[in-house]
C-alpha cells in the first residue's frame, strides 16, 4: 500500500513539473474590453465612412426648403424619376447606405398611405398610382445597396398635429406602414425640427423606438439622444476635434438646443456607445434649387478630414431634380470626390516599412505585435502593448527601409470592438513633433497643417488612455490636393 501511494505523489510531482511547459503553448488572452462597447450594427455602420440622404418631395418643385403643408399633392410630378440611377451614382461614390425623405415637414408621403390622402396618390406621376419609396427600395436592393428612411415629427399638414394621441397614433401607423412593406430598413432618421410657431407636441418618442426596434431588428435608430447613432450638433458636418463615441443618454433629449456643444464631443465617461453621425448638403439648400450647384471639392474634402477623419459617419445629402434624377453637375462633383479618396488613401506608404513598439502584450509572437497596424484587418486585429505598470506612455514606429518618406496625411485607428480608448496622442518624424491630438476613435486623419514632411521615422505616442491603448492601424498618405497657406 505503502509503495502505490509513493508512486501516486511521484505522478502527482511528474504531471505538476509538466503542466507550465503545456501552458506556455497556450496564446496570449485580448485585453478586457472598457465599455461601453458598440453593437454589430454600430459596427457596421461606422465602417461604411460615407452615406448618402436624398432629400425630395414636393419642396423640391416649389424651390423651397420647408414647405408649407398647404402644396398641391399635383404639384408632385417627377416625369423622368429613376431611382436606380440614384443608387447608381451611390455605388460610383462607395456608398452603401442611402437615406430617403419618406416624408418630410410639409407632410406629403412619397408613398401612398393609407392613412393621408396628402401623398403620391393626389399626383399624376404614374397615374396616381407612383410609390417612390418602393422604387428607391427596391433600386437598392437589386444593386446591393442598404436604405435607410426618414419619417419627419413635425407634419405642417396633418391636423392631428398638436394632439398628442391622434398625432402619435397616426405617426406610429405611418411607420409601421414603412418598416413592414419595403424590406429590411438599415436606419431610420428622427429629428425635432419644428418651426418656432408650430404648435406644442409631445412626441411618444420611447414607444416610437420600441416599435422600430420590434419591426427592425438590426436597425440604427438616429436622433439628437440615438438610440443608435446621435447627431453631431450641427448641419457643416464638422465634428469637435475631439470627439468620443461614448456619452450619457441620460444627458441629451429630442430637439434641445443647448446640448449641440456635448453631442460635438461626445463624453469620455459616458456610459452609453452612441457615435455621432455628420449630415451636411453637398449643395447650399437640403432641396435641389436650379440657382444653386454643388460644393468645391476642397470643401468636401475638409467635411471628410472634419467628419470621417474625427470619428464620425458622413452623410452626405444629394437631392433629385424636378425631373426626378441626380443633376449631372453632381455627379461630377461626386466622381471627383471619390476619386480625390481614392488618390490620397489607396496607397500606404507605412506598409514597405518597418515597424517596432514600446512593448508587446504576450511578448513577440503572441499575435498583438506592432505588425498588426499595418495589415488590412482595421478592427480585430491590433498592436497591444503589456498591462500598465503605472505608466501611461506608450509608443509605435514606423521606419522606412530605404529613402526617406514623404507624407502629409497620417492615419490612426483603433480597435474600437473593445471600446474607445485613446485620450491624448502626439506624431513624431526624426524626433519633431509634427503634430498631437485627443481622441482617435473608429479613424483619425492628421491632415498636416504645415503641409508635407519627410523623414525616417515616424513615431506616434499615446500618452493617454483608457486602459492600455489598442492600435489597429496606420497610415502615411500623400494628399496632393492639401495646399495650405505658408505662415
Amino acid at each position: 500500500m505503502a509503495n502505490l501511494y509513493q508512486l501516486l505523489i511521484s505522478s502527482l510531482i511528474i504531471l505538476s513539473n509538466l503542466t507550465p511547459s503545456l501552458q506556455t503553448h497556450f496564446a496570449t488572452t485580448p485585453p478586457l474590453p472598457v465599455s461601453p462597447l458598440p453593437s454589430y450594427s454600430q459596427l457596421k455602420w461606422q465602417q461604411r465612412e460615407i452615406i448618402f440622404f436624398h432629400h425630395f418631395g414636393v419642396n423640391t418643385f416649389t424651390n423651397s426648403e420647408w414647405g408649407t403643408g398647404k402644396e398641391n399633392p399635383a404639384i408632385f410630378n417627377p416625369t423622368g424619376l429613376n431611382t436606380a440611377q440614384w443608387i447608381d451614382v451611390a455605388v460610383q461614390t462607395g456608398v452603401s447606405l442611402s437615406i430617403l425623405t419618406a416624408k418630410h415637414h410639409d407632410g406629403f408621403c412619397l408613398w401612398p398611405s393609407k392613412y393621408t390622402d396628402h401623398s403620391v396618390i393626389g399626383s399624376p406621376w404614374r397615374d396616381h398610382r407612383g410609390d417612390v419609396v418602393k422604387e428607391f427600395t427596391d433600386a437598392a436592393k437589386d444593386r446591393g445597396v442598404d436604405i435607410g428612411l426618414y419619417l419627419s415629427p413635425w407634419d405642417r399638414h396633418d391636423k392631428r398635429y398638436g394632439k398628442i394621441i391622434p398625432y402619435n397614433e397616426y405617426y406610429m401607423a405611418q411607420l409601421q406602414e414603412l418598416l413592414n412593406k419595403y424590406g429590411s430598413v438599415n436606419e431610420i432618421w428622427f429629428d425635432g425640427a419644428k418651426g418656432s410657431n408650430a404648435p406644442n407636441m409631445s412626441y411618444l418618442f420611447s414607444d416610437w423606438f420600441s416599435m422600430v426596434e420590434e419591426l427592425q431588428s438590426t436597425i440604427n435608430i438616429f436622433s439628437d439622444a440615438g438610440p443608435g447613432v446621435r447627431w453631431v450638433g450641427n448641419e457643416d458636418g464638422f465634428a469637435g476635434t475631439t470627439c468620443w463615441s461614448t456619452i450619457n443618454r441620460t444627458s441629451l433629449s429630442i430637439g434641445n438646443g443647448s446640448i449641440v456643444d456635448y453631442l460635438n464631443t461626445g463624453d469620455p465617461r459616458g456610459k452609453d456607445w452612441l457615435p455621432a453621425e455628420c449630415d451636411v448638403s453637398i449643395r447650399p439648400g437640403w432641396f435641389w434649387h436650379k440657382s444653386e450647384s454643388p460644393k468645391k471639392l476642397s470643401h468636401l474634402l475638409q467635411i471628410y478630414y472634419n467628419s470621417v477623419g474625427r470619428n464620425c459617419v458622413m452623410l452626405l445629402n444629394v437631392p433629385p431634380n424636378t425631373t426626378g434624377l441626380i443633376s449631372s453637375n453632381d455627379i461630377q462633383r461626386l466622381k471627383e470626390f471619390k476619386g480625390a479618396i481614392d488618390t490620397i488613401f489607396s496607397k500606404n506608404l507605412a506598409e514597405d516599412c518597418s515597424v517596432k513598439a514600446s512593448s508587446i502584450r504576450g511578448g513577440k509572437g503572441s499575435g498583438f505585435g506592432p505588425e498588426s497596424v499595418l495589415d488590412h484587418d482595421h478592427l480585430w486585429t491590433y498592436w497591444a502593448p503589456k498591462d500598465d505598470d503605472g505608466k501611461e506612455d506608450h509608443w509605435i514606429e514606423i521606419r522606412a527601409t530605404k529613402e526617406e518618406l514623404k507624407f502629409n496625411v497620417v492615419r490612426i485607428q483603433e480597435a474600437i470592438g473593445l471600446g474607445q480608448r485613446i485620450k491624448r496622442h502626439e506624431i513624431y518624424v526624426d524626433g519633431k513633433r509634427i503634430a498631437k491630438g485627443t481622441t482617435v476613435g473608429y479613424k483619425k486623419l492628421h491632415r498636416l497643417e504645415n503641409g508635407v514632411v519627410t523623414g525616417h521615422t515616424i513615431r506616434i505616442r499615446v500618452i493617454g488612455s483608457r486602459g492600455i491603448p489598442l492600435i489597429s492601424s496606420i497610415g502615411l498618405h500623400f494628399d496632393p490636393f492639401w495646399h495650405p497657406i505658408e505662415k
